[in-house]
């Protein structure tokens, strides 16, 4: 079952920024809290650019070692 609960509560406000950046890149605006208004179109472009964002620094983390 899935959970919206972060694992390691301590990164929640960096989680936020991130998503905050992310959704900025793809042109969509972000408010604090709820933001159920969105298309799933949008939210799904804001996730996916997160997913893309976080494979491509694993991705340089690996090139790097």
């Amino acid at each position: 079952m899935a959970s919206n609960k972060t694992l390691v509560p301590e990164a929640k406000e960096a989680l936020e920024r991130f998503k905050m950046e992310a959704a900025s890149e793809v042109g969509v605006n972000l408010k604090q809290g709820y933001n159920g208004d969105l298309t799933s179109k949008q939210a799904g472009s804001v996730g996916g650019q997160m997913v893309k964002k976080m494979i491509q620094s694993y991705e340089n983390s690996i090139a790097n070692k």
